[in-house]
């Protein structure tokens, strides 16, 4: 059986609870059903992301995939269903998927992400090309961007009367007018949902491939603001910030073909976002403190920066 990574355990269950605790107590059995099931063995140390973890396997005998297993929630359901839309263009393949365990044997690719390439506006530029690459038509059954429209307002609303700092009443307006005017008339064009530097890997079959989609039908200028909030800690550093967004707007936009007025609106549209978020939550890397509050600073004035230029 194999041996769960013993932060990832920690994780889970500091975010799952008593689920979260039992969901990971079968996690080895469940992994062994799976192996069996599809002929594979284990090839490798197991590694994990932030919901599920991945076994390298040899499969079929000789060839090399990892068996992904994630933790039963409805944000990873839709996975494996833009994996197989895509069938490997821009995105690792899906060889084999079970659904009800939330498992997929899928493509093996290398553990160097973009994010570790230093070249910035390569970064911008690889990122853009991938989202051109996954705007394929998205398949009946996935979630469409469009009816979450309304959610979206409520919430920025619900914010901003709530919290007791907010960014600044035109960067909400601004928000909240790019989910009217582009959010609730969107097209059913796949998108990947979470697309940053991490989420993109080094690849043999194509340079780079794509993983962890959230398998979204909606306007593929969406993600060009996932992009940019990704980009934090570096526009954190940058002598000029205004200078440093927009040439990511400008990289990023050419290499994904896209109309740059609709990638900065829901780049704004997600720097409101995280800095509500921030407030309320904290982030991924900073849950509280001066760390928080230095990237709720940031996203405050990123919403600034974007909203100026409407």
């Amino acid at each position: 059986m194999i041996e769960v990574p013993e932060a990832f355990a920690r994780s889970t269950v500091g975010r799952e609870g008593e689920a979260g605790a039992r969901w990971v107590a079968e996690l080895p059995g469940i992994v062994d059903g799976i192996l069996e099931r599809w002929g594979c063995a284990p090839d490798g140390e197991v590694v994990h992301g932030g919901v599920g973890v991945i076994v390298p396997v040899r499969w079929r005998g000789a060839a090399t995939a990892v068996v992904k297993v994630s933790f039963p929630h409805s944000g990873n359901i839709h996975e494996p269903d833009a994996f197989a839309a895509w069938g490997g263009r821009g995105a690792v393949l899906l060889h084999e998927r079970d659904d009800e365990r939330y498992a997929m044997l899928l493509e093996r690719v290398h553990t160097s992400t973009l994010a570790e390439v230093k070249d910035g506006d390569e970064i911008v530029k690889v990122a853009g090309r991938i989202n051109h690459r996954l705007a394929v038509p998205a398949p009946p059954g996935l979630p469409r961007l469009r009816e979450r429209a309304d959610a979206w307002v409520r919430q920025l609303r619900a914010d901003t009367e709530e919290l007791d700092s907010v960014p600044s009443l035109r960067a909400v307006d601004a928000a909240v007018a790019t989910v009217r005017e582009l959010g609730r008339v969107q097209p059913d064009t796949l998108v990947h949902g979470d697309l940053h530097a991490r989420n993109i890997l080094r690849a043999d079959r194509e340079p780079w491939l794509a993983v962890d989609p959230k398998g979204y039908a909606g306007d593929p200028a969406y993600d060009g603001g996932t992009l940019l909030k990704s980009r934090a800690l570096t526009l954190l550093e940058a002598d000029d910030m205004g200078k440093a967004v927009h040439r990511i707007l400008d990289i990023f936009s050419e290499a994904a073909e896209l109309d740059r007025a609709r990638v900065r609106r829901w780049a704004q549209f997600h720097a409101v976002q995280a800095a509500f978020w921030g407030r309320r939550h904290g982030f991924r890397i900073a849950r509280s403190g001066p760390g928080r509050d230095r990237l709720t600073e940031f996203a405050d004035k990123l919403a600034e920066l974007l909203t100026e230029h409407a």
